[in-house]
């Protein structure tokens, strides 16, 4: 008998397994290849600079324009779809498995098949969502500067910030509790207005003039803890319409300013507030005070407890009473998959750079009270 040829059994053996499932396999390959491609060149800043304002930002002008004729959110769509899809899938394919022999074969096509498409829609999140992170940020591109703040000054924005969510508080509809009662249809119908006068300060916030999008299935967001996201592959801005309205339209603001190019969530947030308070409008301004009180205040109570006290008792009741709402919707979601679903985000931040992960969102305090310290000081 003559020796076998391991090396021609292998590959024999390779062909036969690529041939199980081609399709995936090519897909899985070319999506990797991207990934791969995405980590190795992601700290070319300047490449990364030329790819989202030349590849990226229109990509999404023009899908925020095509799904702005959708009056739905075409993003909770794919989504319902895709994981309906999956189940679909897996279901069908486990019935197979028990009804077919060569089980070692099913099995690996439906790992291949759904790795490949795993792999696929994270290629697409690099290319659509993650340049952003390694291109320049809002800071780099509006000249302003997250810089080392005082107690002093940090308590000045924050009192500045009371007394605009008190003056506001009281332009805005109230049911017989005192407690805000917004038109979210109204909000959402007004967003595509929000960021002209922004736009006007920094044209780097230039985008397309098309609203924020309800999401249908918002009770599923409250139990991920998230108010609201944007989605690379429709470019939509979607809100959550079921928790209290306070915080609503600096929401939409906040999702909006996504569309627009600015990805770090702190900066999100200051751009929320800047676009609002520009737009004039009372319920974004309500709003928008009620977002950055909320950070500067958690800064300035572990900064010096004293000043906050005294600036937190300057509070008016319609304020504190939408704050109590609040707290009171949030208190049920509190539950293990909230904390699952911020331990992943947390790592998402963080596998992008985001070394704050959680904790960026307070980031934004330093860069409000930059911008608007000097217009604490006049309001005084």
């Amino acid at each position: 008998m003559f020796p076998m040829d391991n090396t021609k059994t292998k590959k024999l053996n390779f062909k036969a397994l690529y041939r199980l499932c081609p399709g995936a396999h090519w897909l899985a390959l070319v999506s990797a290849l991207l990934i791969l491609l995405h980590l190795a060149t992601r700290g070319n800043h300047q490449l990364m600079v030329w790819l989202s304002e030349n590849l990226v930002r229109p990509v999404h002008g023009l899908l925020a324009w095509l799904c702005s004729y959708a009056p739905f959110s075409v993003a909770e769509l794919v989504i319902c779809l895709a994981v309906i899809g999956t189940v679909v899938y897996i279901i069908y394919e486990i019935v197979r498995l028990i009804r077919r022999p060569e089980k070692l074969r099913r099995v690996y096509i439906i790992i291949a098949t759904l790795l490949a498409v795993l792999l696929f829609v994270y290629a697409g999140f690099c290319l659509l969502w993650g340049i952003y992170y390694y291109g320049d940020d809002f800071q780099a591109k509006s000249g302003l500067k997250a810089e080392e703040i005082s107690v002093e000054q940090l308590s000045e924005v924050t009192a500045y910030f009371a007394d605009l969510a008190n003056e506001y508080s009281t332009q805005v509809t109230r049911d017989e509790n005192g407690v805000y009662t917004a038109d979210r249809e109204a909000i959402l119908a007004r967003s595509p207005e929000v960021f002209g006068a922004a736009t006007e300060l920094f044209p780097c916030l230039r985008g397309p003039g098309v609203a924020a999008k309800p999401f249908a299935l918002s009770r599923i967001l409250s139990y991920l803890d998230f108010t609201g996201f944007f989605f690379p592959f429709t470019a939509e801005a979607n809100v959550n319409m079921d928790f209290p309205p306070s915080l609503f339209a600096a929401t939409v603001a906040h999702e909006l300013s996504h569309q627009r190019g600015v990805a770090k969530e702190q900066e999100a947030n200051f751009v929320a507030v800047l676009a609002s308070l520009e737009y004039g409008d009372a319920d974004y301004c309500y709003s928008a005070a009620l977002l950055a009180y909320t950070h500067l205040g958690n800064a300035l109570y572990k900064a010096d407890n004293e000043a906050w006290q005294q600036v937190y008792g300057s509070l008016n009741r319609y304020v504190l009473a939408d704050f109590a709402c609040n707290r009171e919707y949030w208190k049920q979601f509190e539950t293990p998959v909230q904390t699952v679903s911020n331990t992943v985000y947390e790592g998402f931040l963080q596998s992008y750079d985001q070394k704050l992960g959680l904790k960026s969102y307070g980031a934004c305090v330093d860069l409000l009270v930059n911008y608007y310290y000097e217009a604490a000081l006049a309001a005084k």
